[in-house]
C-alpha cells in the first residue's frame, strides 16, 4: 500500500473511533434525559448503549495505539456497529426509530474505509434491515404503529446519502490515485529526440490524464524547430518541424491560460479559461486549423508548457467530459513535463561542454607533449646533418626524415585545430584536401621510393570541412597500408564525386592480402580479414568497403556520404 494511502486510512480510522464514543455517549445521555425512548425495552437499552460506549472506548484506545496496523479491525468493528445499530432500531420503533441516524453513521464509515464500494455495500444492508424491520409485525410486538411516510422519507433519503458518499469516495479513490501516480513520475529526462523513455514519461502524463491520446508541442530558445512528440493506445510518434508548421498552435487570446473546450468542431467552440479572476468563457477557434485537421481534435484540455528555455503546450485529447479539475490537473503535469524537458536540454548543455573542454586538454596535451618531441626529433636530426656534411647518401636520408617529420608535424597540428572550438569554425574550404593529397602522394614516393599518383575531381558544393578531413585520413591509413604491407610498386587513388557521395578506387600491384576474391565490408568483418583500422573507420562514417585482392595486385572501393558526422 502507498504510504499516503496508510497514512490516510490512519486518520480515517482515527476519526471513525472517536466519532464512535462521541455518538455512543450522546445517545446514552438522550436516552436517559428522555427515557420516552425506548418505552418497552428502557433497561435493556441502556444496558447495550452503555455497552457500547464502554466497546468505544475500548476500540479507540486500541486504534490509538496500535494505529493502522491490525488490518481486520476495522472489518470486525463495521459488523458491530451494524448489529448494534440494527438491535437497537428493533428495540425502539423500527424504520421509525430515532436511532436511524446511526445508519448514515454505518455509511461514512464505510466510504472513508473501502470508498465507493464500501457505501454501496453498507447501504444495499442498511435498507435490507430497515425493509425486515417494516415487514417484521412489530405492532404486534411493541404495540406501535407503522408510518408509512416516514418509511419512505427515510428509504429515500438513505439512497440520496449513499449515492453523495459514493460519488465522495470515487472521487477520493481517484484523487489518490492520481497522487501516487505523480508521485511514482518516470525518473528519465524527455530527451530532445524521444525514444522509449519520452514515450513512456508521455504514456505516464496520459495515464494520469485519463486521455487516449495527448500530444506534446514545444520549442527550445536556442533551436529553430517545432518538437512534436503523440502518444496514444497505439504507440508514440515523434516529429521535428518547422517552427511555422501549425500557427501559433493556440489562439492568441488563449496562449497564456490553460483551456479545455468539447466540441471543437463547432463554430464557434465554447472554450472554458483560467484567469486571474477564476473561469471565464470564450468563444471562437482556439486552435490552429491545421493542427486540428493534422491530430483530428474533437476535444481537449491544454496546458501551457513554461520555462527559461521552454515553451510550447501539452494537449490531452478525446477526453468525453473533460471538467476544470482536469485543467488544474494538466497543468501540474505540464509543470512537471517543462521541468523534464528543461533536464534533458540542461544535460545535453552539459554534456557538449564536458565534450568541448576534453577536446580542448587533448589538444593541449597533444601540442605540449607529441608535437613538441616531433620538433625536438627534427632539431636532433637537422643538427646530425650539418655533423656529415661530406656524406651525401647520409645527408639525404636525412633530409627524407626531416621532410617526413615536418609533414607529420602539419597534420597533427591540423587535428590539433580541429579539437579546438575556434579552430572548427574556418570555412571548409581551409582544409585544402587537394593540397594534401598531393604532399601525400610526393611523401609516399619519396619515403618509399615507389610510383605513386592521385586523381581527384573538384566537388560542387565545396565540402564540409570535417567529411573532408575524414576523406583524408581514409585515404592516407589506405596508401600507408599498401605501401606498408603489400610491397606495391605502383599505386593509384582515383577520387569521384557527386552529389551525395564521394567514391574512391585505390589499387596497387603488391601481393594483395592473405585472402584472394572480391568481399564486402559485412563479409570482411564475419571472417575477420582485412585492414582493421580502415574497416572501422569507414563503418563509423556510414560508408562501404570492398576489397578485390589477389597475388597480382588489390583494388579497394570505398563509398563515403558526403555529410559531415555529427552535424
Amino acid at each position: 500500500m502507498p504510504l499516503q494511502r496508510y497514512h490516510s486510512k490512519t486518520r480515517a480510522e482515527y476519526l471513525i473511533a472517536s466519532g464512535r464514543v462521541i455518538l455512543a455517549a450522546f445517545f446514552l445521555l438522550a436516552v436517559w434525559l428522555d427515557p420516552s425512548e425506548p418505552s418497552r425495552f428502557a433497561r435493556f437499552t441502556y444496558g447495550i448503549l452503555a455497552g457500547y460506549l464502554l466497546y468505544s472506548i475500548i476500540i479507540g484506545f486500541v486504534i490509538h495505539r496500535r494505529g493502522f496496523g491490525w488490518k481486520s479491525l476495522h472489518l470486525v468493528t463495521h459488523g458491530i456497529d451494524l448489529l448494534v445499530f440494527a438491535g437497537l432500531m428493533f428495540l425502539t420503533t423500527g424504520p421509525n426509530s430515532p436511532f436511524f441516524v446511526y445508519f448514515i453513521f454505518v455509511l461514512v464509515c464505510a466510504t472513508f474505509r473501502w470508498q465507493w464500494r464500501g457505501t454501496l455495500w453498507a447501504a444495499v444492508t442498511a435498507m435490507a434491515v430497515t425493509l425486515l424491520l417494516a415487514w417484521y409485525p412489530s405492532n404486534l410486538l411493541l404495540q406501535q404503529s407503522f408510518e408509512l411516510n416516514r418509511f419512505i422519507i427515510r428509504i429515500a433519503y438513505l439512497a440520496v446519502v449513499a449515492g453523495l458518499l459514493g460519488y465522495l469516495g470515487a472521487y477520493e479513490e481517484s484523487m489518490r490515485e492520481v497522487l501516487y501516480m505523480l508521485s511514482q513520475w518516470p525518473g528519465a529526462a524527455l530527451p530532445e529526440e524521444p525514444g522509449p523513455d519520452g514515450a513512456g514519461m508521455l504514456g505516464h502524463a496520459a495515464a494520469i490524464l485519463h486521455a487516449p491520446r495527448v500530444v506534446l508541442c514545444w520549442e527550445e530558445a536556442e533551436e529553430p524547430w517545432l518538437h512534436v512528440l503523440s502518444w496514444s493506445a497505439e504507440g508514440s510518434h515523434y516529429d521535428r518541424e518547422e517552427p511555422e508548421t501549425f500557427g501559433n498552435i493556440v489562439a492568441e487570446e488563449l496562449s497564456e491560460a490553460g483551456f479545455f473546450c468539447r466540441r471543437v468542431g463547432q463554430e464557434p467552440t465554447q472554450v472554458v479559461y483560467n484567469s486571474a479572476g477564476g473561469l471565464q468563457k470564450w468563444y471562437g477557434a482556439p486552435f490552429d486549423q491545421e493542427f486540428v485537421r493534422h491530430f483530428e481534435i474533437t476535444s481537449a484540455v491544454v496546458s501551457r508548457l513554461a520555462g527559461d528555455k521552454i515553451s510550447g503546450y501539452l494537449v490531452a485529447l478525446d477526453k468525453r467530459h473533460p471538467t476544470p479539475d482536469d485543467m488544474v490537473l494538466g497543468g501540474i503535469v505540464a509543470r512537471e513535463v517543462a521541468a523534464r524537458l528543461s533536464h534533458g536540454l540542461l544535460l545535453k548543455q552539459l554534456q557538449q561542454a564536458a565534450a568541448d573542454e576534453e577536446r580542448l586538454r587533448l589538444a593541449h596535451d597533444l601540442h605540449d607533449g607529441l608535437l613538441q618531441s616531433l620538433a625536438g626529433a627534427s632539431l636532433q636530426l637537422e643538427t646530425a646533418a650539418r655533423l656529415i656534411e661530406h656524406d651525401t647518401a647520409a645527408r639525404e636520408s636525412i633530409q627524407q626524415v626531416q621532410h617526413l617529420l615536418a609533414s607529420e608535424q602539419r597534420d597533427l597540428r591540423t587535428q590539433i585545430n580541429a579539437l579546438k572550438r575556434f579552430f572548427s569554425r574556418r570555412k571548409p574550404e581551409e582544409f585544402g584536401l587537394m593540397k594534401r593529397l598531393e604532399d601525400l602522394s610526393a611523401r609516399v614516393r619519396r619515403q618509399w621510393e615507389i610510383t605513386c599518383s592521385i586523381n581527384c575531381s573538384t566537388p560542387k558544393p565545396p565540402l564540409e570541412r570535417g567529411i573532408a578531413r575524414e576523406i583524408y585520413f581514409v585515404i592516407h591509413e589506405a596508401v600507408i597500408n599498401a605501401v606498408r604491407h603489400a610491397g606495391a610498386a605502383t599505386l593509384k587513388v582515383n577520387l569521384a564525386f557527386n552529389a551525395q557521395w564521394v567514391l574512391i578506387t585505390i589499387t596497387d600491384d603488391g601481393h594483395g592480402f592473405a585472402f584472394h576474391g572480391r568481399y564486402d565490408q559485412d563479409q570482411l568483418s564475419d571472417m575477420k580479414r582485412g585492414p582493421v583500422m580502415l574497416r572501422e573507420r569507414i563503418e563509423a562514417l556510414n560508408g562501404k568497403l570492398t576489397i578485390d585482392s589477389s597475388d597480382r595486385g588489390t583494388r579497394i572501393d570505398i563509398t563515403l556520404p558526403l555529410v559531415e558526422q555529427g552535424a
